[in-house]
């Protein structure tokens, strides 16, 4: 049995500016049900937001010296901006539960991939509530199909998205139990006060939210009135707390989809076509493949031969020796240099003329940039749990979509949709690759073929070859400079298509990316890339007539975002534009970029790594300092790294300085995280990590062979700086590490060899021997 009331719950704007001071107008519902004690839904502030993005994009801080750009698209709406609007009609529907033993819980419809935003939620929670973070569990939510556009994990929007909302539901429930204690006592609830779960008294008497939990649900409460915390007054948000799973993960104890024990889930692998997006046409030694000891079924699904065994080691013997017939797939003959080839092809002349050196001082500054396919590469490969029954479903995955997932799911079973259950279940690592969940559907299906629950893995040769990539993709950029100034920038970006076809997490933009029917990567995906591609990439500087264009070349290749998406390519090129384009005008790059940048948020964290990174100190010949900048998401960041290049073949990071400013931090050790893990990655892909495409399929099977760096290659030397809070629009923290650390580690290379960073990774040789296409190797154990 459930009730509901509704409540009118305001909170007063004392500013003009700032993610937390928004005008909030909210309802609040109170539901009573024999599970639920005490839940609270919450609905989100939407008016204001949009309005506020406008005005201050419209007038953001200008150089006086430079010649001004007008704001880039990025700095009017970016693609959180879109993400938190299209999910903020049914905020409402989030739930927040009070138990009887006082512990606070809420199922969040965002995935926990080890970004850490289940803590930060709850640090959130815990503030407005005045509970002990250990007396808040955030959990994944199951997928749930009312929540239209409002369960996708991308953007760096989570924060930003929960923020506002969860304190004003944080601070209704602590209202409320101020409110049934004054009930319970007959005194005003103005006189009393809460701290750790308990409402208290001015004679003392004191009750804990366990014991007021029912009393607070009742209706006869009537409309109450919160005001969140101010943010001056915050005790927990803005202090370090570790993960709340971060135990749990170091010991072993955290439960990731391979360790969920479904009863009976019968591991799988596949036997995969040998090349990328290519289909198996006909098993031809089934029979041979079903005496393999410990073989319970096989099952022919378009991208592989699944083999379900008693272990996964019989699995995986049995899958190779598979004999199949396969389709050769969309680019059975492609490689690097071919696919470069027509990335190059696919970019129109630049608009500006190139004036190569005129007396006068004009010039044009070319450069061009190539980025091939990376892997995400998670520590947890692509997994699924799946127990089809003849009229429901079940299935376990790290999802980041899991409403499309859950609706593809139910297509492809044949069911209604209400009978298919996708768990989320946390994540080692996504990185922008569980926003598809092929290893969900090819569960799914071998699961209701064979008639048990199925576990499937797909081996980390498989995650490499078969899974989803970052797309290669190429830059040429030209500048106009006269009279020390920046009169024209263009940037002309060439990518192979990113899939979008997950749109916004469900089935309407799903299917709205993928028109017209049966083409892939067609004409909606490259209008939604199109739409990511000019909310997320900035152009921070004043650079007088400022362009930037990104264009899509169709290959069929299996794509998917990658973290910054195409911030990290097209920023981090940018950047190490910049380092030359002072160059040619004799100017020192941070001198540069602090006379250039357009808003002094920027320029305050170039500020700071240059003071903290020495910037300019003697260095041996071979080593030296470089520098780069970058906003994403509403976020800056700067990077100080100092790169030793005495062996130009094996460069190698000695020093970060990272400064990064979100305008107001949740949890202090989750952000240096975030940008300790950007770092990582930056350091790979501009030195190291690719994928080397040949015959249609990338050679790298194994961690021994992608070079993501290791430890060894990890500067010891790391210095986060974050920036104090401050009354600018609160920015998310995912991705924003990515593109400045690129820059500068680029910008340091030249500066230390002269050789002009052009072809990344700037490490790139095949020295291993490659698996043979198709094979399973045996797992290394070393």
């Amino acid at each position: 049995m459930t009730s509901r009331a509704r409540h009118t719950t305001t909170a007063p704007d004392p500013g003009p500016s700032g993610s937390g001071r928004h005008r909030v107008a909210s309802t609040l519902a109170v539901q009573v049900g024999r599970r639920r004690i005490l839940a609270y839904l919450v609905a989100a502030p939407v008016l204001a937001v949009a309005t506020r993005i406008t005005i201050d994009a419209a007038a953001p801080d200008t150089a006086s010296a430079a010649v001004p750009s007008g704001p880039s698209v990025e700095e009017l709406f970016d693609i959180a901006d879109a993400i938190i609007l299209a999910g903020a009609p049914t905020m409402p529907l989030v739930t927040l539960e009070i138990g009887l033993d006082g512990v606070a819980r809420l199922e969040v419809p965002r995935a926990e991939s080890g970004q850490g935003i289940t803590t930060a939620l709850a640090m959130i929670l815990a503030e407005e509530l005045d509970l002990p973070v250990g007396s808040v569990q955030v959990t994944c939510a199951d997928a749930r199909p009312e929540l239209l556009f409002n369960q996708l994990t991308a953007g760096s929007a989570s924060v930003r998205a929960f923020y506002d909302p969860l304190r004003v539901l944080a601070a209704t429930a602590r209202a409320r139990m101020v409110a049934a204690a004054a009930l319970r006592w007959g005194v005003p609830a103005t006189g009393l006060s809460t701290a750790d779960g308990t409402v208290v008294a001015p004679d003392g008497r004191t009750a804990d939210y366990g014991s007021l939990t029912a009393e607070a649900a009742r209706t006869s409460l009537g409309e109450i009135t919160v005001t969140p915390k101010p943010e001056s007054e915050h005790r927990v948000v803005g202090t370090p707390v570790r993960r709340a799973d971060g135990f749990d993960i170091v010991t072993g104890r955290k439960k990731f989809t391979m360790d969920l024990d479904v009863p009976g889930a019968t591991p799988t692998l596949l036997r995969r076509p040998p090349t990328m997006n290519g289909t198996v046409e006909e098993l031809l030694n089934r029979a041979e493949v079903e005496a393999m000891p410990g073989v319970l079924g096989v099952v022919v699904l378009p991208s592989g031969v699944a083999v379900a065994a008693e272990t996964f080691e019989q699995a995986r013997a049995a899958a190779d020796v598979v004999d199949a017939r396969y389709g050769a797939g969309p680019v059975p003959d492609e490689s690097n240099e071919t696919i470069m080839a027509k990335l190059r092809a696919a970019v129109p002349p630049l608009l500006a003329p190139d004036l190569g050196s005129l007396p006068l001082g004009a010039t044009t500054i070319d450069a061009e940039f190539e980025w091939p396919a990376a892997c995400h590469a998670p520590l947890e490969t692509e997994c699924a749990v799946a127990d089809v029954r003849a009229d429901r479903a079940e299935v376990w995955s790290g999802f980041q979509a899991p409403i499309v997932a859950q609706q593809t799911i139910a297509i492809e079973l044949g069911l209604p949709q209400d009978r298919v259950t996708a768990h989320v279940v946390p994540s080692g690592g996504a990185f922008g690759r569980r926003v598809f969940f092929e290893a969900a559907i090819e569960a799914a299906k071998v699961s209701q073929a064979l008639e048990r629950p199925i576990k499937l893995m797909w081996p980390r040769v498989d995650d490499m070859r078969h899974g989803r990539v970052r797309p290669p993709n190429f830059h040429r950029l030209r500048a106009t400079v006269a009279a020390g100034q920046v009169l024209t920038f263009e940037q002309r970006v060439a990518g192979v298509s990113t899939d979008y076809r997950h749109g916004l997490g469900e089935i309407l933009t799903a299917t709205a990316t993928a028109l017209p029917e049966g083409s892939r990567q067609a004409v909606g995906n490259d209008a939604f890339g199109q739409a990511v591609f000019l909310t997320m990439v900035a152009s921070p500087y004043n650079f007088g007539v400022y362009t930037k264009n990104q264009f899509d070349v169709n290959l069929g290749m299996p794509t998917a975002s990658y973290r910054s998406v195409p911030c990290q390519t097209a920023r981090g090129s940018e950047e190490i534009m910049v380092d030359e384009v002072a160059a040619a005008l004799g100017r020192d790059p941070v001198e540069f970029r602090l006379e250039f940048l357009k808003e002094e948020r920027a320029k305050a964290v170039v500020r700071a790594v240059a003071e903290a990174g020495d910037w300019g100190r003697s260095l041996p010949d071979g080593v030296a300092q470089g520098v780069g900048y970058h906003m994403e998401s509403r976020a800056h960041t700067a990077a100080l790294i100092e790169l030793d290049a005495r062996d130009p073949e094996h460069p190698v990071v000695t020093r970060a300085v990272i400064a990064v400013d979100v305008a107001r931090t949740v949890n202090p050790l989750g952000l240096e995280a975030q940008m300790l893990g950007c770092l990582a990655e930056a350091i790979s892909l501009t030195l190291t990590a690719g994928l080397h495409i040949e015959n249609g399929l990338p050679l790298e099977g194994s961690y021994s062979q992608y070079h993501f760096v290791r430890q060894r290659d990890y500067p010891a030397d790391v210095q986060v700086i974050i920036m104090p809070d401050n009354d600018g629009r609160l920015g998310g923290a995912g991705e924003v590490g990515m593109a400045a650390p690129t820059g500068a580690i680029a910008n340091a290379f030249t500066k230390a060899t002269g050789i002009k960073a052009r072809t990344f990774p700037l490490n790139f040789p095949v020295d291993f021997t490659p698996f043979a296409p198709g094979v399973l190797p045996p797992p290394a154990f070393v």
